[in-house]
């Protein structure tokens, strides 16, 4: 008698689960795919912020009252005029835009950038702070340098020097010449006032006995106090750059805007127009060391 040899039957879940994994794998597969494609579709296009504001017709630019000669409000028609506001008005033409002036502070430019107040500040010093609100262009537009506004006879000449608790150093709220006072001079009576003309005023009160600025503004400033100016050494250079709101679909205008500040560098655009401004308000560059460039 032969008897058939029976082979085990696989066990009854076997086929199933198999079935069922391969379609799991398929499933998963698909989703993964069609989440890619999805995100790839809704990607912020690098050019959202540009197109935008092409879209809307306006470029909102922060101006401010005591600034000059980057910012001059005309005080019979209320215009705005300046090398920032000249630097604006380029853009704004080269993009088929107007400019829109937006009133503000140094020091509150950041929340402005947060709350979508602005589309784009000129004349910054990089601030880790305000960077987490701000992306700064990684080319300085010019390059200035830090000094003092003093009365005559004052005669501290170095930031160790000026150091010192007997010493009243008046600086603009939120800007970054508090950043170099609470830096290089912590020993120093550091007055923090809203804006510059408020800062002259201490000056001119003798209730400060130097104001930390920008030397062009200083060289400016000087003029009103009949003070002196003092670049401290060791000389701070201080490069100053264009910055846009932080977000995303931004990278085009950034892009752009560098391409228009490398323009401006070579062609010596820039240095141009600061010295016109400059001289036009009877600004003395020979005060300016040899060795500084701007």
């Amino acid at each position: 008698m032969i008897t058939a040899i029976q082979r085990p039957l696989p066990a009854a879940h076997t086929l199933p689960n198999r079935t069922l994994r391969h379609a799991l794998l398929m499933l998963l597969s698909a989703f993964i795919v069609a989440l890619s494609t999805f995100q790839s579709a809704f990607a912020a296009d690098p050019n959202l912020v540009l197109d935008r504001i092409r879209k809307s017709g306006e470029l909102r630019v922060p101006v401010m009252i005591g600034e000059e000669p980057g910012y001059i409000r005309d005080r019979n028609t209320g215009a705005w005029s300046g090398f920032y506001v000249d630097w604006a008005n380029d853009i704004a033409t080269l993009l088929g835009v107007k400019v829109v002036p937006v009133e503000t502070t140094w020091g509150n430019l950041a929340a402005d950038f947060q709350a979508n107040k602005i589309d784009i500040a000129f004349g910054l010093n990089p601030n880790p702070k305000r960077g987490l609100v701000v992306d700064y262009l990684s080319v300085p537009l010019f390059t200035d340098a830090w000094a003092i506004v003093t009365k005559p006879g004052f005669t501290k000449k170095t930031w160790a020097e000026l150091n010192d608790p007997s010493v009243r150093i008046v600086v603009q709220k939120g800007g970054t010449m508090q950043v170099v006072a609470e830096a290089l001079t912590p020993k120093a009576n550091i007055i923090v006032v809203e804006d510059r003309p408020l800062g002259l005023m201490e000056l001119q009160a003798n209730r400060a006995d130097a104001m930390i600025l920008a030397v062009f503004d200083a060289i400016d400033v000087s003029k009103a106090i009949n003070g002196q100016i003092v670049l401290p050494s060791p000389m701070l250079l201080n490069p100053a750059t264009i910055g846009v709101r932080r977000e995303e679909g931004n990278e085009g205008y950034e892009n752009w805007l560098t391409n228009w500040v490398n323009q401006q560098r070579a062609l010596g655009l820039a240095q141009g127009k600061l010295r016109k401004a400059f001289e036009a308000r009877g600004i003395d560059l020979s005060v300016l060391p040899a060795e500084f460039n701007f």
